[in-house]
């Protein structure tokens, strides 16, 4: 009995010590993200034995630079060969020894590779990638003791375009703004470029309104060099912008600006397109403003005009059927069934079967409103027969002439 009793107690004190030595020793966490392979302070042999951390001579950058570019071509190869993992290592111990080249050859570096990272759909790599870029970003941020010219102007461009590369255009745009700040004081004559590169990602980020105030700028400044292509190319971007953030005012003002310049150029080729844009502009205004109606009927019927003059017989058709549209919605049958009976003959002459059938089918629609009941039948029949050619709606075409028999008329 005393032998069992020692042995139960001795099982009790093992499994209690045993319980606080687990209790006491907590799992390591594992790290969340591993270090990063662009970190790594190893020595390397490709460097030379560094007195106090002194910079590199001229003649050692030379050679350093020589064997990172083999470095390049070697990763590049094994990519090649389908070793990923390989590749990205050698470029990582490329990236590592950059940075003793110099801020600006680093970053274009870290440039290339992030392109090649973002086209492997590599996350990790482009992680240390930007991590390193927004480090040296952060370290060539002006003092306030500086002056605008203290600012390396040409590594700001470089870690704009290293942005770009890795898909980070929300970060490009910031360094861009800094770009622009400098040279609109030092290089105005690198100003539109910059502005273009700041217009074309504030669209890439969906930044309607910023793009918008680039691109009047740019605009500006075309038009007061007489720099009439760019101008042409502000315009129809400001169009663009306008219609996405929804205000008709806006880009009616700069589709009318275009087509004043087509007209002067007498170049229409252009003008059914813009002016049925201007159409429906009037008509998304004519919603709250229905005064303006009037202005989308006047456009509508420009862009007919013109498109038939040109022989553009698609988008005469498209911009008498919005005309149809309005006319009916207004309650001008009457207008809407002339314009139906015109649309035949240009789907006819677009030699558009199908439009031809959806015009019959309308203008059968429309005398059904008037209740003259034998017009809608003719104009039935001929659409049941254009459906029968294409294969579309004989059913449908079947049905209503069916309809029609029975009707007493």
């Amino acid at each position: 009995m005393l032998k069992r009793l020692i042995v139960i107690v001795t099982a009790a004190t093992f499994f209690s010590s045993s319980l606080t030595l687990a209790q006491s020793k907590k799992p390591k966490e594992p790290d969340k993200f591993p270090p990063s392979p662009l970190e790594i302070t190893t020595p390397d042999p490709l460097l030379p034995p560094l007195r106090d951390k002194q910079p590199l001579t001229p003649g050692e950058k030379q050679k350093l630079e020589v064997a990172l570019d083999e470095l390049n071509q070697e990763a590049a190869a094994k990519l090649q060969a389908g070793d990923k993992v390989g590749a990205f290592e050698i470029w990582n111990r490329e990236l590592r020894l950059r940075r003793f080249l110099g801020a600006l050859a680093e970053v274009q570096a870290l440039s290339r590779v992030g392109a090649i990272a973002w086209n492997q759909n590599d996350r990790q790599e482009l992680q240390y990638i930007t991590q390193r870029l927004q480090a040296i970003q952060k370290q060539a941020q002006p003092k306030k003791t500086d002056t605008q010219k203290n600012v390396d102007i040409e590594l700001l461009r470089s870690l704009g375009e290293a942005y770009q590369n890795v898909r980070l255009p929300k970060l490009a745009v910031e360094v861009y703004e800094q770009v622009l700040a400098v040279v609109r004081q030092q290089n105005p004559a690198a100003l539109v470029e910059t502005l273009k590169t700041l217009g074309e990602l504030n669209l890439s980020w969906f930044d309607y309104p910023k793009a918008a105030t680039t691109y009047e700028e740019l605009l500006a400044l075309a038009t007061s060099k007489g720099d009439r292509l760019n101008e042409l190319a502000y315009l129809k971007q400001l169009a663009y912008i306008y219609k996405q953030v929804k205000q008709p005012q806006q880009a009616i003002n700069v589709q009318n600006k275009l087509a004043e310049i087509y007209i002067n150029e007498n170049n229409l080729t252009e003008i059914p397109e813009l002016k049925l844009a201007i159409a429906s502009e009037y008509e998304s205004l004519a919603k709250e403003n229905p005064s303006l109606l009037q202005q989308a009927f006047q456009n509508y019927q420009e862009a007919y005009t013109t498109a038939w003059q040109l022989q553009q017989y698609v988008r005469a058709g498209e911009a008498l059927q919005k005309l149809i549209t309005l006319y009916r919605s207004q309650g001008q049958t009457d207008e809407a069934l002339q314009a139906s009976q015109i649309l035949v003959g240009i789907e006819e002459r677009a030699v558009n079967f199908y439009g031809m059938m959806q015009a019959y089918d309308q203008i059968g629609q429309l005398y059904l409103e008037r209740k003259e009941y034998p017009q809608a039948l003719t104009a039935f029949q001929k659409g049941l027969e254009l459906a029968k050619q294409i294969k579309h709606k004989e059913t449908y075409f079947t049905g209503q002439i069916e309809k029609l028999s029975k009707t007493n008329f």
